[in-house]
């Protein structure tokens, strides 16, 4: 009943206009100017890069534009090794299905690797879940754009996002001291931890990533890294029951989602139109991911599959199929593996001493 509640529970607001503000205008901008350019081709390296300004969301200023360029670093390597990852197929011959296990595998070891690094760096929000969807949209793309040109939006974007972060300090009264961070320092348990919460990830991914590829090729649809993805959801958390009510919340919050995405495709929208919904879904999304989750994912879910439509056209219908199937996929698999620590504690102490 508590995990139910919690559906239908709003938590306190900390500046999140502001925070959702500067996210809308730091994906708004790169989008709006690809679409005068009519290169939207190159809109996913616009949108990932932009995530960089979810980072830091109440901190100060200068802390806040450290912990931003690195979380854009990291981004912008990830959507590096992406787009190489991307081209491996056609470079070693291999079949389609080669491909997309190659894809798994790669993103399985970016899920390990970045969440060990953002918990290295004490970035927040925590885990890997937007690198992991980064690098595996972009792997998937089938036509990709030069190399050179998507890893310029995805700088120039950061680069904004960046600007953005700090352009509070124009006015006086929103300035914070300008004090150089001290370099963050775990202990041993939290690196322990860290450890240990990598290979949750690897574990989450991995076997996500693998059941919604077999499903797939068995049942007939793709974008099997949406299971990966919706897998680390429930990773974050302060405990076992606040993981597993975020798994619930996402397939809630995902469903109604995709009707909402329904409803806007239903329209229509031209390019530019689709280019204010994006923004606006940004906007809600972070108005409401430390406060809502369900309602967050309402906006979330929009602005996942428009930026997947963008860059690689399809069945709408297709597309909405697909996302639900491997959200519930990928959201069992991560309680899954969220519940088998107690599941093994408790079954060991029930066996007898010898």
């Amino acid at each position: 009943m508590k995990m139910l509640s919690e559906m239908f529970t709003m938590g306190p607001g900390k500046n999140d206009h502001q925070v959702a503000l500067r996210c809308a205008v730091g994906v708004f901008v790169p989008l709006a100017t690809l679409l005068l350019l009519d290169r939207l081709d190159l809109a996913v390296f616009a949108s990932f890069g932009a995530f960089t300004g979810i980072y830091g969301r109440n901190e100060p200023h200068a802390r806040r534009f450290t912990i931003q360029l690195r979380a854009g670093l990291l981004m912008m390597l990830v959507m590096l090794l992406a787009a190489l990852t991307a081209r491996t197929g056609e470079a070693f011959a291999l079949t389609p299905a080669g491909t997309t296990w190659i894809q798994v595998l790669a993103t399985t070891v970016v899920a390990g690797a970045c969440s060990l690094i953002v918990a290295w760096w004490r970035l927040r929000p925590a885990g890997s879940l937007f690198h992991i969807f980064a690098f595996a949209a972009i792997a998937s793309i089938p036509n990709q754009p030069p190399l050179w040109q998507g890893m310029l939006v995805a700088a120039l974007t950061v680069s904004l996002s960046l600007l953005i972060g700090i352009s509070a300090r124009v006015a006086r009264s929103h300035r914070t001291p300008w004090v150089r961070p001290k370099p963050p320092r775990l202990t041993p348990g939290e690196k322990r931890a860290a450890r240990l919460e990598a290979v949750g990830y690897v574990v989450a991914a991995g076997v996500a990533g693998t059941l919604g590829t077999l499903a797939g090729q068995w049942l007939g649809f793709g974008h099997n890294y949406w299971a990966m993805v919706a897998a680390v959801v429930p990773l974050v958390g302060h405990s076992t029951r606040h993981r597993v009510s975020r798994g619930m919340q996402r397939i809630v919050g995902t469903a109604l989602g995709l009707v909402v995405l329904a409803g806007i495709l239903w329209l229509r929208p031209a390019p530019w139109q689709t280019v204010l919904v994006i923004a606006a879904c940004q906007f809600g999304a972070e108005m409401f991911i430390a406060r809502q989750y369900v309602l967050a994912q309402v906006f979330v879910t929009p602005v996942a599959l428009i930026t997947t439509l963008l860059v690689a056209p399809s069945s709408p219908g297709i597309l909405l199929r697909d996302r639900i199937v491997e959200t519930v996929i990928g959201a069992a698999v991560g309680v899954a593996v969220v519940l088998a620590p107690t599941v093994w504690r408790r079954l060991r102490a029930r066996q007898p001493a010898p």
